[in-house]
């Protein structure tokens, strides 16, 4: 699924991923956080930034600018 967001200037990570959760509800937050009040990412869940980890950035403290490409991947099991 591909969906576009307008956002304001200066919004972090952390502002689209409440978006999403305010457009698509509980189900949303409970499938991103582990824990909502401390703002922790499910970390099964891969969350790219133009396809860098998050985690190599800043984290759900990092800067968006116009035409980044967020992706968030569900967990892939292999074998």
């Amino acid at each position: 699924m591909e969906e576009t967001f307008e956002l304001e200037n200066d919004v972090f990570l952390e502002d689209l991923i409440e978006k999403i959760v305010s457009k698509y509800g509980e189900k949303a937050r409970q499938y991103l956080y582990t824990d909502e009040k401390q703002k922790i990412i499910n970390p099964a869940l891969l969350i790219l930034i133009n396809g860098r980890r998050i985690n190599t950035l800043q984290g759900l403290k990092t800067k968006l600018k116009d035409g980044d490409t967020i992706a968030i991947l569900p967990p892939v099991g292999g074998g």
